[in-house]
């Protein structure tokens, strides 16, 4: 999205570029824009006995000890020559089904929405039905079987236009039609020899909106940033996403700035309003015109604190339908893209999470104890902790960063331990964090090497030979491994891949704008894309090995999926056999059906519907094999 790429940060704080500079003096490069050659640490050989990682979905948490074995990458990849259009390209060695569009209903009486270009859903139906903007999202099997579970998926965004079939609401159902399409579904699916379809009317089935009502826990719940809690509503811009290893979906609140305005002209921003990018007129949403509702309104003095309600990560049972979502505090909030969860030392439980904005941080946080331990006495394990902010420093180490009230320079600057985590930005500034381009997703693989992509930073002017470009319009991939067996304070660091290097006339490999991102318990790495491909290519999810040695121009890259024109392609979740892969279009042909009509044929004239995309091998196999 394009407000992904404005900039709040205004601290100073040494750059990326900077750091990569000064390292590109000590360190040798590989031939050309590729990535650091003399790798600060290097995946262990194959032979080595490691502490595995067993995935389902985008989280980690350990299992034991075994030896890694390579996961094999042999499809034939699509080419680039078949990678545009109006209908999604896939490898020939595998095929796919379309399941839950905008506009599937979750419970019988509701009438599918078809995308009518003269209709919409009312309210009241799309509060009962699959939403748009699907991006993050697990599977939750019941009992780990690899035919029926819930599809757990977030809702992050629709444009009024494409939701509305209009630019602006004319009125309070407007917005409220608005609402119900934003937010978290809950979809009870059940595979048949028809293929995978919805189990309608089931108690599992349902829609988490903006008007749903919501808790607090952690250090900022009770306090004055965040009162009245009483009758505290919503989520919403809910973009990627994790879980837990007690079987609850972690969702993310990213661009909730976006949805606030200022209807009356009365409102003035304060310094943490700023930072977190609100504005007057906001995204164009209108939310803060209802005539009831003034949530949204910034001016508004019915609703203190609203804003500060927004931008956490927020916990859902998808197996207790009538439990509430909780907003988890202590994990801060910035605008979350995901959060990866892996299970460090002692069994502590440690999350890595991206900022999504040009020249914003990435996070991560470490459980107090063991989780185990404190969820037997009652206790969330994402209640209690330390959250860190990283800085990378020029020799290929770097430091987390404690954002603490008992840090002389934060103690100067706020009150509480709940201030620094409710305006974690300002907290991170402060400290000197290291700025980054956009991170997005984060993934752990299972030699405990940590993943994030760096989707592009169009506005970095300082140039310099290595990472990101100058302007980096396209993307890299960052890697690092943390002291401790993740919950140490320091870290080694290098460059896993940098997009432009995949882009030589001839190279079937290219990609540019890395957005989703998952490394699989085989070493295979999954790169989704969201933003302008190269040669003509709509975006595309590929497949390469972690172990893979010699930097961006030596990776084996393979194109497994292309989407349709104008889409994104995004969430990542399998079955437990990993056997099937559910993946996202979202805003195909960008809402316009002069673009595209997915999932209709190429031929209608329908609305495009963003859709789940679910992904097997012809004949069985692992997906990505």
């Amino acid at each position: 999205m394009s407000h992904d790429e404005d900039s709040c940060n205004s601290s100073g704080n040494r750059t990326f570029a900077e750091v990569v500079q000064a390292a590109s003096s000590r360190r040798s490069f590989l031939t050309g824009t590729v990535g650091l050659a003399a790798a600060t640490f290097i995946a262990p050989s194959l032979g080595q006995t490691l502490t595995l990682t067993q995935n389902n979905g985008l989280g980690s948490r350990n299992v034991g000890e075994t030896r890694l074995r390579k996961g094999r990458i042999n499809f034939s990849p699509v080419p680039v020559s078949e990678g545009s259009g109006p209908m999604p390209s896939i490898s020939s060695d595998y095929e796919y089904q379309v399941l839950i569009p905008w506009g599937t209903p979750l419970q019988s009486g509701i009438a599918e929405y078809t995308g009518d270009p003269n209709t919409r859903p009312s309210a009241a139906d799309q509060e009962r039905m699959v939403g748009v903007g699907h991006d993050g999202m697990h599977f939750f099997p019941f009992d780990g079987k690899n035919k029926e579970g819930i599809l757990a998926i977030n809702h992050e965004f629709g444009r009024n236009s494409h939701v509305l079939g209009k630019s602006a609401p004319e009125d309070d159902e407007d917005i409220r039609l608005s609402q119900a399409a934003h937010g978290v579904a809950m979809v009870h699916i059940r595979r048949s020899m028809q293929g995978w379809k919805v189990v309608v009317d089931s108690p599992y089935n349902r829609r988490i909106t903006p008007n749903t009502p919501v808790l607090f826990s952690g250090p900022a719940r009770g306090t004055p940033l965040l009162a009245p809690e009483s009758g505290a509503k919503g989520t919403v811009n809910n973009c990627s996403s994790g879980f837990t290893p007690w079987g609850t979906y972690l969702t993310c609140e990213e661009n909730f700035n976006g949805y606030f305005g200022d209807s009356q002209g009365s409102w003035t921003p304060t310094e943490e309003q700023e930072r977190y990018g609100f504005s007057p007129e906001g995204f164009g949403y209108g939310w803060e015109t209802h005539t009831t509702d003034r949530r949204f309104d910034l001016g508004s003095a019915e609703h203190p604190n609203e804003d500060n309600r927004f931008g956490w990560v927020v916990e859902i049972d998808p197996m207790a339908p009538d439990q509430p979502p909780v907003k988890r505090t202590a994990l801060g909030r910035f605008k979350h893209e995901g959060v990866a969860i892996v299970e460090g030392k002692d069994g502590r439980i440690v999350a890595y999470m991206g900022d999504d904005q040009r020249f914003d941080y990435i996070y991560k946080f470490v459980s107090a104890r063991n989780w185990q331990e404190m969820r037997a006495e009652g206790l969330s394990p994402l209640d209690q902790g330390r959250l860190y902010v990283a800085r990378f420093n020029e020799d290929g180490t770097g430091e987390w960063l404690w954002l603490t009230i008992n840090d002389p320079v934060l103690a100067a600057r706020f009150n509480s331990q709940a201030e620094v985590l409710t305006y974690a930005r300002v907290a991170a500034d402060l400290l000197g964090a290291t700025p980054m381009d956009r991170p997005e997703w984060t993934t752990v693989a299972p030699n405990g090497d940590v993943y994030c992509t760096l989707t592009n930073n169009s506005r970095r002017e300082e140039p310099n030979p290595a990472n990101p470009l100058t302007p980096n319009e396209d993307g890299h991939i960052i890697r690092w491994r943390d002291k401790g067996q993740h919950v140490g304070k320091r870290f080694t660091w290098d460059i896993f891949s940098i997009a432009q290097d995949t882009h030589a006339e001839g190279d079937e490999r290219t990609f540019s704008d890395p957005d989703g991102l998952w490394v699989d318990p085989g070493g295979r790495m999954f790169i989704q894309t969201d933003g302008g491909q190269m040669k003509g290519l709509n975006n595309q999810m590929l497949v390469c090995s972690v172990y893979d040695e010699g930097g961006s121009q030596n990776l084996d890259i393979k194109r497994l999926f292309t989407g349709v024109t104008g889409d994104e392609i995004t969430g990542l979740t399998t079955t437990p056999d990993r056997r099937t892969m559910f993946i996202n279009t979202q805003h195909p042909g960008n809402g316009d059906p002069l673009a595209s009509n997915f999932p209709a044929e190429p031929d209608g004239v329908t609305i495009p519907r963003d859709s789940t995309i679910v992904i097997t091998r012809k004949g069985g196999g692992v997906v990505g094999s």
